[in-house]
């Protein structure tokens, strides 16, 4: 199981997606998870709409310098597909791969051949573009409603699973990371876990990030 941290591992919130949040991670080992939207035409890291404060998608990749750590990346805007993708060729990137965006970005990813993870949720089931994404974004806003059995039956369908860990919606995480550890999935390479928390994820399944 790969374990990434959630926009950049940050230990004050006001941290999310700055540069001391991913050097954090990166200098660990850590890959992230963080938001990619545009502004002026320009790609940014922003959650919410983009403002100055926010860096650009090429500062990120500079804090990055050049180590092919997962990326996974929530596009929060449409048209962005073909500047996504040329931004990381350009910096030989390999294992990132995009979620979240809307049905037409999507359809423009999968035809560009981007790697694209559907969501599954308690709101998505089943997943759209199930066939043709290359993995799942597995998350749980109210509560667990997924098995450990459904996660065998995606990875058992060829797809990488990057499972939401419940820190992030403020619900306790050790239930579901106790369930995880004993189900023998956490060897899987196609398993990833996005936290809050990467350092206690490692330590307690006893990976390397």
């Amino acid at each position: 199981m790969i374990i990434i941290s959630h926009r950049g591992y940050w230990k004050d919130a006001g941290e999310k997606n700055r540069p001391e949040a991913f050097a954090r991670s990166f200098d660990l080992g850590y890959g992230t998870e963080t938001d990619v939207r545009d502004r002026g035409g320009e790609l940014v890291i922003a959650h919410d709409p983009a403002s100055p404060r926010d860096i650009t998608l090429a500062a990120m990749l500079d804090i990055l310098a050049g180590r092919d750590l997962p990326m996974a990346m929530n596009i929060k805007a449409d048209g962005l597909a073909k500047p996504l993708q040329n931004a990381m060729a350009a910096r030989g990137l390999t294992r990132w791969f995009t979620f979240d965006m809307s049905v037409p970005e999507t359809i423009v990813q999968l035809r560009l051949g981007l790697p694209v993870y559907t969501r599954a949720s308690e709101y998505e089931s089943p997943p759209a573009f199930y066939d043709k994404a290359i993995g799942i974004w597995l998350d749980a806003f109210e509560g667990q409603w997924y098995t450990m059995a459904d996660i065998r039956a995606f990875l058992a369908d060829g797809k990488h699973v990057a499972i939401v860990s419940p820190e992030l919606h403020r619900r306790p995480h050790l239930p579901l990371w106790t369930e995880l550890k004993a189900s023998g999935l956490v060897g899987h390479p196609g398993l990833t876990l996005c936290s809050d928390i990467p350092e206690d994820a490692t330590t307690w399944f006893g990976t390397a990030p």
